[in-house]
């Protein structure tokens, strides 16, 4: 960007300049507080969801919240851009996003049955420096040296914190590891996307492709007989959460994108880790769980890693401007 020319004289460039400031800086903080408002509403879904646990298999929770998303988001579209939004530029990869998020949702859903809501939401968010190593062999990108130091000490946090969950639980304490992986995916196809349609058909289309999958998964568990993934006729009480789980993940997408058109991604990242302390206290009001001092400090050095990783992207992503 060239450089910014300021030919009023002092004073009422001055007021000028602090004006537009001032308003940058009040969008900017508008922005923000509607991505952390985004961030602490999904944290609150996912409180709702481990309340079916035991009740209701994962697969048919998963199946019934993204059916009520994909209908409803089917509705928005028509009503806001009419039939040619529902036609995608690139079907393979919106095929692909659909599949990527069935499985993360599938596993982070199984996660959180099983495990702390806290603990869960810790180890999915290493998902970003997952992200930034996969971006390489994936989409051709320069994996900075940052990269693999975040990495190294994301997988250590992530290793600490499943110490006791793996011990206990065997192979499913890596599900949220799953989630985190198969959501990295569902990121770089986003960006292998880009441009090829607006924020809602985007959304659309993945819900679209992840709930027959879903259903699919859902039946067919039931029909091969699986442990636990039986099911009859849905009460009421269970539909009624799900759609409230489906309503409240629609509406926190919805101002995370909000918050990232008027404070940018690079602000709005952090904010993102509103989510593990709304997960920490529904963890402990509505479920009694506590976690230990080991558990903090994993959480804390894969948090740690995430925003050295964040910050290095931000350094080199600043522009030179002079005013």
């Amino acid at each position: 960007m060239p450089a910014c020319q300021v030919t009023a004289d002092p004073p009422s460039g001055s007021v000028a300049n602090g004006q537009v400031k001032s308003r940058v800086q009040h969008t900017e903080r508008s922005g923000l507080l509607l991505a952390i408002a985004g961030f602490a509403i999904l944290s609150v879904g996912d409180a709702v969801v481990k309340t079916m646990a035991g009740a209701w298999p994962v697969t048919l929770v998963a199946a019934l919240r993204f059916s009520i998303g994909a209908i409803a988001l089917a509705g928005l579209l028509w009503a806001k851009q009419g039939a040619a939004a529902f036609r995608p530029r690139n079907p393979w990869i919106q095929l692909g996003r659909g599949v990527c998020l069935s499985i993360s949702t599938l596993a982070f859903f199984s996660a959180i049955y099983v495990m702390p809501l806290a603990e869960t939401m810790a180890i999915t968010f290493v998902s970003p420096v997952l992200t930034a190593v996969l971006s390489g062999p994936l989409l051709g990108e320069r994996v900075r040296p940052a990269v693999w130091i975040a990495s190294a000490f994301a997988l250590a946090g992530v290793f600490v914190i499943l110490r006791p969950n793996f011990l206990e639980l065997g192979w499913a304490a890596i599900f949220p590891l799953v989630a985190a992986l198969f959501f990295s995916l569902v990121i770089i196809l986003n960006r292998a996307s880009a441009g090829q349609g607006s924020a809602l058909s985007m959304q659309f289309f993945m819900a679209a492709v992840a709930a027959p999958i879903l259903v699919v998964a859902a039946f067919g568990a039931k029909w091969v007989g699986i442990a636990g993934m039986d099911f009859g006729w849905p009460s009421l009480d269970m539909v009624l959460r799900c759609t409230f789980v489906a309503l409240t993940a629609s509406t926190a997408h919805y101002l995370t994108y909000l918050g990232t058109t008027r404070a940018g991604a690079a602000q709005v990242a952090p904010a993102s880790y509103v989510q593990i302390l709304v997960a920490s206290f529904f963890g402990w009001w509505w479920f009694d769980n506590t976690p230990d001092l080991l558990t903090m400090l994993g959480a804390a050095v894969v948090i740690g890693a995430g925003l050295y990783l964040w910050r290095d992207g931000l350094k080199l992503a600043q522009p030179n401007i002079t005013v």
